[in-house]
């Protein structure tokens, strides 16, 4: 089990938006309707919508970045 899953640091809506952050990352194929059901519970579905391009966006970033060796400006 994640440490997420057993942190009294995180809420429900938390740990929900965060184990399907990990999903998404890990295989986005892999996702099932349950996943999709818990995250009704605390977003609309134009949340959802967002809170999935974000994720993609993040997953995009990383991927591009480490394939071509790119050093992330930091600032």
């Amino acid at each position: 089990m994640a440490f997420y899953h057993r942190s009294p640091l995180f809420d429900d809506k938390e740990k929900g938006t965060i184990l399907y952050a990990e999903r998404m990352t890990r295989g986005a194929a892999a996702i099932r309707e349950g996943t999709l059901e818990e995250l009704r519970k605390y977003y609309s579905e134009d949340q959802i919508v967002e809170l999935t391009l974000v994720i993609a966006v993040a997953n995009f970033t990383n991927r591009f970045n480490d394939a071509l060796q790119v050093e992330p400006d930091l600032g």
